[in-house]
């Protein structure tokens, strides 16, 4: 089964756990209504996917006129990729993390936080955009950022039925409290299974995107090790957008394996596996290079 197939059934159960949940509270009244909503959120996520996930973290957007060094490497590093340049957007905080959004290619974007582009190199930052880049190839963005939307509801609604809940409908009261038990981590076990699964991906296609599997293993080394230490206040307000971020932001990372409820996969396997695409000897590349502009693209002190 196709990555894509098992998406596509991830998102028809976080869909039906939506109609179960306005069934708890209105019957099949409130099945219809949930299925309306549902539909609802699936088009406001289209269209708006990108804007709802910027504006959750603040984040500004730069051009070759306030922040030329990072714009140009993200444009070299997408024609590199043939695909369409995406808005670049800087987030004001000191937590190391990055993130891609939006609902195609050519409407996509990619944030860094100031705390990357102060703590990592260049060629590591480039690692890290490359990485966010083959989200938005893979065509990760939408499915990633539906899936938080959706996350969310569902613990919303679940909140819903133990107060508008019939003790008449079947399962009564313990089918109401299971329901508001089970709803949100149905819908975090979603949410996780979609990230860790598109993570390692990403990584191999950003790797050959930038052309150094070690400038991506060494940044997301440091970038794990700084954001256990630093807080991600915009990450803790909205938890539901944490496994969009290329580390988790939310809290430290103590699995010594992959586990089900890790919204990332161990980055320590994440390096084994970009270590494993490292030739042995001396690797040909430099950084990318922008279209407008010779010379390598370094990036500056952006704040």
């Amino acid at each position: 089964m196709t990555g894509y197939a098992k998406t596509f059934m991830l998102m028809a159960a976080l869909t039906a756990l939506f109609m179960g949940i306005g069934a708890l509270i209105g019957g099949a009244a409130g099945a219809m209504i949930a299925l309306l909503v549902a539909g609802g959120m699936n088009l406001y996520g289209w269209w708006n996917s990108d804007k709802a996930v910027l504006r959750m973290h603040g984040a500004r957007e730069v051009t070759e006129a306030t922040a030329p060094d990072l714009v140009q490497m993200v444009h070299g590093l997408a024609d590199k990729a043939g695909m369409p340049r995406p808005k670049v957007y800087v987030i004001d905080t000191d937590q190391p993390n990055a993130f891609a959004t939006g609902r195609n290619p050519e409407n996509a974007a990619v944030a860094a936080t100031t705390g990357l582009l102060r703590s990592l190199t260049p060629e590591e930052v480039a690692g890290v955009m490359a990485h966010e880049l083959a989200h938005i190839a893979n065509r990760d963005t939408l499915i990633m950022t539906m899936t938080a939307s959706f996350a969310g509801a569902i613990s919303m609604l679940a909140n819903f039925a133990m107060f508008f809940g019939s003790r008449d409908r079947p399962g009564g009261i313990i089918g109401t409290l299971a329901l508001m038990i089970l709803a949100p981590l149905a819908a975090a076990l979603v949410q996780m299974a979609i990230s860790r699964s598109r993570e390692y991906e990403a990584d191999r296609v950003g790797a050959e995107i930038c052309g150094r599997p070690d400038w991506l293993a060494s940044a997301l080394a440091k970038i794990s090790q700084l954001a256990a230490r630093v807080e991600n206040p915009a990450a803790e307000r909205n938890p539901a957008t944490a496994h969009m971020f290329i580390i988790n932001p939310l809290h430290p990372e103590t699995h010594t394996a992959d586990k089900l409820f890790s919204t990332h996969p161990n980055t320590a396997n994440r390096i084994a596996e970009l270590r494993k695409m490292a030739p042995s000897g001396p690797v040909a590349g430099s950084m990318p290079r922008s279209g407008t502009r010779s010379g390598a693209a370094r990036p500056g002190p952006w704040s």
